[in-house]
């Protein structure tokens, strides 16, 4: 796969933030292990959906405009793009099943496999 011209980022550590909030978004193993069933990798390990979310909207903004995050935590269009679709499935599934439900409603919704399906898109595109 061609990209644009990749661009280094200015907030790399925030760019981790983000890829681990993408991949966990795109791993239905992960989630059901974690999210779900509460089987954490160690001790003092927490994850859920909630706190991806806040990863992607309220802690680095990428979410809330993939653009604007351009040359600070993606690197490139594509990325952009990728991103921006992850923030409309995301944004049909918050229309569809509520802003603050529990992680099973959002992993059982209909619209779930079309989040997991960008943020795959997503995690792929970032790690190339």
């Amino acid at each position: 796969m061609e990209f644009s011209e990749l661009i280094t980022v200015t907030l790399p550590e925030m760019r981790k933030s983000v890829l681990s909030a993408v991949r966990a978004l795109s791993d239905k193993a992960y989630q059901e292990r974690v999210w779900l069933d509460h089987d954490y990798p160690q001790e003092g390990y927490y994850d859920d959906f909630s706190m991806n979310i806040h990863i992607l909207f309220d802690d680095t903004l990428v979410l809330d405009d993939p653009a604007a995050s351009l040359g600070t935590v993606l690197k490139c269009q594509e990325e952009v793009e990728v991103m921006a679709s992850l923030a409309a499935a995301l944004e049909n599934l918050f229309d569809r099943e509520g802003g603050q439900r529990e992680d099973l409603d959002y992993v059982r919704s209909p619209l779930w496999d079309a989040v997991v399906r960008c943020a795959s898109r997503a995690h792929f595109i970032m790690t190339q």
